[in-house]
């Protein structure tokens, strides 16, 4: 739990957002149940509360009926609802219509990832914390893994690296057109006197041009509320503050032509975010359109 794991507003998602049959929307249903069952199991708290997609304007209601619809199609019990209704839901939120989103639910991640790692450790498995991979490399029969730490034989490797999948990759071999750029997401918490204000998690409708959902206010499982994140550039894969840079990280952001496309394309917003990442003002401003 010391990078994405901690490091989120512990959601468990219901998958509305993606495109429906696809694998995201299929393993993002799956994953949810399997997580609530795992939780019970093990008796990991968490809550089914469900959360609301809030329109604050007649030009975000095609996207919100576009997203109704394509949750309907991956099977999630939605409701359709208007302001009167929202503000049942959520007495100090500003909107005109909403998705109530109910299989949507927070839980307590780092409980989760200390669980699995007991159990595993119980079972007999061996966690190699602090254990950089240099290469891979495949036989017929085994899969070495080369570490720092000497060289580990299995009968074959899984890379789920996260921020560090597009270099396991290519220490395995395998070359690709592709590389992570990190975005690193910012929050804000809610004053304990004025946790009042939010019931339970309220979204923005997304921008569907990119992978982020928006500032949003999440109620977390021990009772604080978050407010955000937005999403500015990284300059270390694994940096949380503005400050943290890694010479490696910026230069293989600054040499990947996918960036530049995207930074090109993409620049007015970009700013937009940096300036809110600087400015509590102006990340308040934005956020007054959901909680004025």
């Amino acid at each position: 739990g010391a990078h994405q794991t901690g490091h989120n507003s512990g959601v468990i998602h219901s998958g509305i957002y993606y495109k429906p049959g696809s694998y995201k929307a299929r393993f993002a249903r799956l994953g949810g149940e399997m997580l609530i069952q795992f939780c019970r199991q093990n008796g990991i708290p968490y809550e089914r509360c469900g959360k609301v997609i809030v329109a604050t304007s007649k030009e975000e209601l095609p996207l919100l009926d576009n997203l109704y619809h394509r949750g309907l199609q991956n099977g999630l019990d939605l409701e359709l609802i208007d302001q009167a209704r929202l503000r049942e839901l959520e007495p100090h939120v500003s909107g005109i219509h909403a998705i109530r989103v109910k299989e949507t639910g927070i839980v307590d991640y780092p409980k989760v990832c200390e669980t699995m790692a007991a159990l595993l450790q119980d079972a007999g498995a061996e966690l190699l914390l602090n254990t950089e991979v240099e290469r891979i490399v495949e036989n017929r029969t085994a899969v070495d893994v080369i570490t720092r730490r000497g060289v580990r034989t299995f009968d074959f490797a899984v890379n789920c690296a996260g921020l560090h999948s597009d270099r396991i990759a290519r220490a395995s071999g395998i070359t690709a057109d592709l590389k992570i750029v990190p975005f690193r997401g910012e929050y804000y918490k809610l004053r304990p006197e004025k946790r009042y204000l939010v019931k339970n998690l309220v979204y923005p409708v997304p921008n569907p041009q990119f992978p982020f959902l928006g500032v949003h206010l999440t109620r977390m499982i021990n009772g604080e509320v978050e407010v955000g994140p937005n999403a500015v550039l990284g300059f270390k894969r694994e940096g949380y503050k503005k400050t943290d840079m890694d010479a490696k990280d910026m230069l293989d952001i600054f040499f990947f032509k996918g960036f530049w496309k995207l930074a090109f394309k993409y620049w007015r917003e970009g700013a937009e975010e940096m300036v809110r990442s600087y400015s509590k003002k102006a990340f308040l401003k934005n956020l007054q359109r959901l909680l004025p």
